[in-house]
């Protein structure tokens, strides 16, 4: 881990903060003890307890443990599914395909009966 943590932004602190408090009381909900909860995820104490609070360090794969553990990983698997804004801004980069004038092709000759 770096010895400084990256800069956060409000908005961002928010975010992580309430998920915080979601992850804790949805192990609230299932009468889960932090104990419990650290065993089953495979995590230390002070993980959850920095998870719960909202910190910036915890690992997505850490997260994905403790959600499998609220039986919430299926909620990872949610996210940034439906990118409105991406394939907005996509479409409108995409070129415009430019049609070629339809050019009159030659009549082709009548076929001609043979003689025997």
């Amino acid at each position: 881990m770096p010895a400084k943590q990256p800069l956060v932004f409000p908005a961002q602190r928010r975010i992580l903060t309430a998920l915080g408090e979601r992850l804790r009381l949805a192990r609230l909900r299932r009468k889960l003890t932090i104990d419990i909860a650290c065993q089953r995820a495979g995590i230390s104490r002070m993980t959850l307890f920095r998870a719960e609070a909202g910190s910036s360090a915890i690992a997505l794969g850490t997260l994905l443990r403790i959600l499998s553990v609220l039986g919430l990983e299926n909620d990872l698997d949610a996210l940034a599914r439906d990118d409105k804004v991406g394939r907005l801004l996509q479409d409108q980069a995409l070129p415009e395909r430019r049609r070629r004038g339809v050019r009159a092709r030659p009549k082709s000759p009548e076929p001609t009966e043979r003689a025997p």
